[in-house]
């Protein structure tokens, strides 16, 4: 798919979906052209940073502004790759097939009730690749897993995004399923007669897996992804030999300007720029004792804080900022105070 012109710096409001809250989402030039360059080659987008930079939010952005659907998987230590495909629920056949032996039924009817088609549900990698197909399957399944919101037009027309978040917790086994399944452009299922594959004529989803950098990821992997990095600006190679002090003064403005599209009306600039402040500080501290540094997430967690607790009153924020700051900036053992 040939994708519109992104808004380049200007504020995209992005509307609830499923779990997914209300939230904004600035584009740059760099992650613009990621994405351009993924879709074009038909690569992954792997992205990388630190927790909460907005790796998993460019996804639902990019499918936002892509007008594709939306479907998203977060990866745990027991994921499998099968897990992304589809998901057969054999406690599910196994119990229907108890309540069967108690009742008299006829073989056909018995055979029918224990299709293994009925307790086979799509996976998120099914639904990026045939929406339709995976929406049939749905319907004639008992226990379904979450059904992504959208349509199979929508998907036809305008494609799918398909999140994979936070690889990096899963066995290298996962990466590298992925790495055959997204190659060979299909995958096989259990009980049906053919693979899951693109249907001709609909855009090839967009895949875009995050990680916390939590465990390295297989080299054959990695290869065959596009990789953005998404620094704050003390992070960015680019960057480096630069004095701390101008560092930290680049973050607390690199801060302040994604504050103002969240709480411009309820956060006065000065308390913005003095969480800033405060957060920039914790953060070079936090590094020098090889502790976890507090990035945008726990920024605007306290702004969020500061704009319920006293809307637009700057004065009482200030104070609030004092008492509550820190439990958002400090998070390693023994550094909150007692």
């Amino acid at each position: 798919m040939n994708p519109p012109p992104f808004p380049i710096g200007e504020p995209l409001t992005l509307p609830p979906l499923g779990s997914w809250p209300c939230s904004i989402h600035l584009f740059d030039d760099t992650s613009a052209a990621a994405i351009e360059a993924a879709l074009a080659a038909q690569r992954p987008l792997l992205v990388r940073g630190e927790p909460g930079t907005g790796k998993s939010q460019l996804a639902r952005a990019a499918a936002h502004h892509l007008g594709g659907v939306f479907v998203s998987e977060v990866v745990h230590a027991r994921s499998e790759s099968q897990d992304l495909q589809w998901h057969f629920d054999a406690v599910a056949r196994l119990g229907e097939a108890q309540s069967l032996g108690a009742a008299r039924y006829e073989a056909e009817e018995i055979a029918r009730r224990l299709d293994p088609r009925r307790f086979l549900s799509p996976g998120s990698l099914w639904w990026a690749f045939d929406w339709a197909g995976a929406q049939r399957q749905y319907e004639q399944c008992l226990h379904n897993h979450a059904r992504p919101a959208g349509s199979a037009d929508q998907a036809a027309e305008r494609g799918t995004v398909l999140l994979i978040d936070e690889i990096d917790k899963a066995d290298a086994d996962l990466p590298n399923g992925l790495l055959e399944t997204l190659g060979n452009g299909s995958f096989s299922v259990p009980y049906l007669d053919e693979p899951v594959r693109l249907p001709a004529g609909v855009p090839p989803p967009l895949v875009v897996i995050t990680t916390n950098e939590e465990r390295e990821l297989p080299a054959a992997f990695l290869r065959r992804c596009f990789v953005l990095h998404l620094y704050l600006p003390d992070d960015d190679p680019a960057q480096r030999g630069r004095d701390s002090a101008v560092q930290q003064q680049a973050v607390a403005d690199w801060l302040v300007a994604r504050g103002r599209y969240h709480f411009a009306e309820r956060c006065p600039e000065s308390v913005m720029a003095e969480a800033a402040r405060q957060l920039t500080q914790e953060r070079s501290e936090a590094r020098l004792r090889g502790s976890a540094a507090p990035g945008q997430a726990e920024y605007l967690d306290i702004l969020r804080a500061l704009a319920t607790i006293a809307p637009g009153d700057g004065e009482k924020q200030e104070a609030l900022l004092t008492r509550i700051g820190r439990f958002a900036m400090q998070k390693s053992t023994g550094l909150a105070g007692g």
